[in-house]
């Protein structure tokens, strides 16, 4: 266990599965906020700290009366905690939702376990604020609660959501994005918006600067023949005059050099690898021409699929596996053209993120998490979809590397939200 105590501690910082973004949160609010002591039980066994770390710390944390606001995630049971700790329950208690476990996928051999989600409802009950990641991880959360709950054979509790629901917000998860601009390629680079933008901006650049391409061109070029010319007279286009990203093509490099694919997520059936794989090999029947990095951390069980695979993409990989180094992991999204997620899980997605804020064109299903983040042209809502999607970009790898993504990744960066994170690690109850 790993503890840290300030000198007149006034925030008390509980984070039972200190690792991943639970770790990176606990300790950007380490370092920005004055007076936290921190308490942690290393990243291992999820299911035994969800069941019994609120008993190891209440053993652990010493009593403190400088203590004013108690900061946890949901893995730690926080109504065991106070229960078992009186002097930590007069505390201002602020609970963490990086994930919900009445909505979280199980396998389709594996029952819910009904425990983890009743301690997430027990722990939001005695919490004064709960703060979830996104908008659909709290709805998804307290829409659940109540057919949740009908798995009590009787007796069962009433209008639990409706408790809940006022102490609920939405802060989103803080993501570190580093300065990558020694790592972009140069089209990258000449591409990178100085200014945060909008969906509907589309930037006509002064004559010989680099053209942006708006979301509705993307989809229109990438189905286009690439043998067929992409510019021509006024009378080829509806408004009247030719698009200037036509007029300025750019490095003929870049239709010519293969579309770069990644997939950074965990090798974890959550994340529905399968559909991913199986719409690359449709591609590959199609003889279309592609390069492919697949990241992402793996676990004790790694889905069949990746080593089903493995061989049939050889020729197409670049980099295959998880990168311990950051360093490393940057430089092939920053190399990459298109990063695609195929989830049937997603609170968040700091992947996805992190991708775009290295300049991929992201797609993502239309579900999830992903309509907050993401506006409509990139998302879809089918297999065909996606697959037609991957297909159109590989014939025209030149459209996804002249688009500027319209997402502003700064919105969710720390120094954007750490006004609101200071907010909530006062003293004052809601």
């Amino acid at each position: 266990m790993q503890s840290e105590v300030a000198h007149s501690p006034s925030v008390l910082l509980v984070e039972a599965f200190y690792g991943g973004s639970h770790k990176q949160l606990i300790d950007l609010l380490k370092e920005n906020v004055d007076g936290c002591s921190v308490f942690t039980l290393p990243a291992k066994k999820w299911h035994w700290r969800a069941r019994t770390a609120a008993l190891y710390f209440s053993q652990t944390i010493p009593a403190c009366p400088s203590y004013r606001v108690l900061f946890s995630s949901s893995v730690l049971n926080l109504c065991e905690l106070v229960a078992l700790r009186p002097d930590l329950a007069r505390l201002k208690k602020v609970l963490y939702f990086h994930e919900n476990q009445l909505v979280y996928p199980v396998r389709k051999d594996q029952d819910r376990d009904f425990q983890y989600g009743y301690n997430q409802v027990l722990s939001c009950l005695v919490s004064d604020v709960v703060v979830f990641n996104s908008l659909f991880n709290m709805d998804s959360f307290l829409s659940s609660i109540p057919s949740f709950l009908k798995k009590i054979p009787d007796h069962r509790p009433t209008d639990l959501d409706h408790l809940i629901r006022p102490k609920c917000l939405v802060l989103s998860y803080p993501v570190h994005f580093p300065d990558v601009s020694r790592l972009l390629p140069k089209h990258k680079l000449l591409r990178r918006p100085a200014v945060p933008f909008h969906v509907d901006d589309i930037t006509t650049a002064a004559p010989g600067e680099h053209q942006q391409i708006s979301g509705d061109e993307v989809m229109r070029r990438s189905e286009e023949d690439p043998r067929q010319p992409t510019s021509g007279p006024a009378d080829q286009n509806p408004h009247g005059e030719g698009d200037p990203a036509d007029q300025n093509p750019g490095d003929p490099a870049d239709q010519q050099r293969p579309l770069h694919i990644v997939w950074p997520h965990r090798w974890e059936h959550d994340k529905n690898p399968e559909l991913f794989f199986n719409t690359l090999l449709k591609l590959k029947e199609k003889q279309l021409d592609f390069h492919l990095s697949v990241l992402g951390e793996t676990f004790t069980d790694v889905p069949e699929i990746f080593s089903k695979v493995r061989c049939l993409l050889d020729s197409n990989i670049l980099s295959w596996g998880y990168l311990s180094s950051k360093e490393e992991y940057l430089q092939v999204l920053c190399q990459a053209d298109v990063v695609v997620s195929t989830a049937n899980h997603e609170f968040f997605g700091v992947a996805m993120l992190e991708a775009v804020h290295c300049g991929c064109f992201p797609l993502c299903p239309k579900a999830l998490v992903y309509p907050e983040i993401f506006p409509a042209q990139y998302l879809y809502s089918t297999p065909e979809q996606l697959c037609k999607r991957l297909q159109g970009l590989c014939r025209r790898p030149d459209v996804a590397r002249r688009h500027v993504v319209a997402v502003d990744t700064a919105s969710f960066s720390w120094a954007s939200l750490k006004p609101h994170f200071q907010a909530l690690l006062v003293n004052e109850r809601p």
